[in-house]
């Protein structure tokens, strides 16, 4: 493979380009440039597109151009949508043209067979020897919501994606608007990135970009393969000292990693240095495909702990018992709160002043539980024995409490404490406006006990990690 500058690391062309052209197939239909035109239209992006085929002179309004040496402006991306074979010639184009950014779409590289790697390598040397970007190919592209730069080629379903301070990249499209419902999301995202087959982009060069993207406070990445040992370490470490980067890497077992080959192109790894390098660097792993969308939420919307003490307000001690057990995989402890603390709260109800707060008793004897609800979670919350806060919230058979949990969370904006929520209850509709309620307003929602506390476990360890770091 020809040799690439490891520091050029600037995708500011990628993410927020004045100019797209879209090179390729323009029929109407779920997938192509005709889609990718649509997409960005829907999602508001301001710049100039110019489509490229030979074969139309008008679509969505915009005048199309035969060849991209055919277009008088300046162009800052381009996708491309093409046959395999044609993409070499249209890369030699865009350089001439001064083009220094291309999302290649088209498979049919090393992922597929020898003569793919060939086309691979190719198109990698011309690339850098016309000083080109390429992020793919084999890929699904990017996003950044707060441009309007949505050049999804796959048809999504919504218009918008929401802005967030979450970055997700992956070596899959699987994480890309069309296969994932980011438009009904209580929480939104700042990047999006198919590394596809990494040929030239990786992650590496994603984690340097997004260090110092200020949109940006938690990254998440699924990756296959680390084309380099040396400098993840270093970048990954780099990066870990100011911002969180999560990572789910598939291929643990050598049939996994066998397959991945045949995905990407995919060299396979030890697992095991792998995960030394994540211990070493500070990188936080992942063992599931949800957790890549669900932990970094605690990172991106909330401070961090400044210890590892869990306070635990819930309905029912189980809830709380499974918790302790939980936590103790993350090294959080649960202390007794303080004297102060401990009869403010038996003073509101007997008993309730205990290393597990639990609503449960009262709210079966207090008829407006929800009045005393607010002063027990507000006077647990300033504990000075409690680092961060698992919170549950029972929705009620008719949403009837949802206003008043509302209300009680504005007033915890600003807090200094991390919370994480779990919400249950009789009816899946209420409990879903909840979460995307709740998360609209900052503060994290997970789908189980164990996703919120292990978020907040996580949040601890990187905390600590990152203060010895300083």
């Amino acid at each position: 493979m020809p040799h690439r500058n490891p520091e050029r690391s600037d995708l500011n062309a990628f993410f927020d380009p004045r100019s797209i052209a879209v090179i390729g197939s323009l029929k109407e239909g779920f997938f192509g440039g005709y889609v990718v035109i649509k997409s960005l239209l829907n999602a508001g992006f301001k710049g100039e597109i110019f489509p490229v085929n030979p074969s139309y002179k008008e679509i969505w309004g915009l005048k199309v151009y035969p060849s991209i040496k055919d277009v008088p402006q300046k162009i800052d991306l381009v996708l491309i949508i093409t046959g395999a074979r044609s993409v070499p010639g249209i890369l030699r184009e865009c350089i001439e043209k001064g083009v220094k950014a291309a999302i290649v779409v088209s498979d049919g590289f090393a992922e597929r067979d020898e003569e793919g790697k060939r086309l691979q390598v190719e198109i990698v040397l011309i690339a850098r020897q016309g000083n080109l970007r390429i992020i793919g190919p084999n890929t699904a592209g990017v996003a950044n919501p707060s441009k309007g730069v949505i050049p999804n080629p796959y048809e999504m379903g919504y218009k918008k994606v929401k802005e967030g301070a979450i970055a997700i990249c992956a070596q899959t499209g699987m994480i890309n608007p069309q296969a994932f419902p980011y438009g009904d999301l209580g929480y939104g995202v700042s990047k999006i990135c198919d590394f596809g087959n990494k040929a030239d982009v990786d992650e590496c060069d994603i984690m340097e970009y997004l260090e110092n993207d200020p949109a940006t406070k938690a990254i998440a990445l699924y990756l296959e393969s680390i084309k380099d040992g040396q400098r993840f370490l270093k970048v990954s470490k780099k990066v870990t000292s100011k911002k969180p980067v999560l990572i789910l890497k598939s291929g643990r077992t050598e049939q996994g990693a066998h397959i991945s080959a045949s995905h990407t192109g995919s060299l396979a790894q030890d697992d095991r240095i792998f995960d030394a390098a994540c211990r070493q660097s500070g990188v936080i792993r992942l063992n599931t495909f949800r957790e890549l969308f669900e932990l970094p939420k605690i990172f991106a919307y909330q401070p961090l702990p400044k210890g590892n003490r869990l306070g635990i307000i819930t309905f029912t001690g189980a809830v709380g018992v499974l918790a302790i057990d939980e936590g103790a995989k993350y090294g959080l402890s649960v202390p007794l709160l303080s004297p102060g603390t401990r009869k403010k709260l038996d003073a509101i109800f007997p008993g309730l002043g205990k290393r597990i707060v639990d609503i449960g008793p009262p709210m079966a004897v207090v008829n407006d539980y929800m009045s005393i609800y607010s002063e027990i979670l507000n006077t647990v919350t300033v504990d000075p024995c409690i680092d961060s806060i698992l919170n549950v919230i029972w929705t009620g058979p008719s949403g009837e409490f949802m206003e008043e949990y509302l209300k009680i969370y504005r007033g915890l904006q600003g807090n200094r404490k991390p919370i994480a929520s779990w919400v249950y209850g009789p009816r899946v509709h209420y409990v879903n406006e909840m979460t995307c309620q709740l998360e609209d307003m900052g503060f994290p929602v997970f789908p189980d006990i164990e996703m919120a506390i292990k978020a907040l476990g996580k949040a601890s360890q990187y905390a600590k990690t990152k203060g010895g770091n300083r």
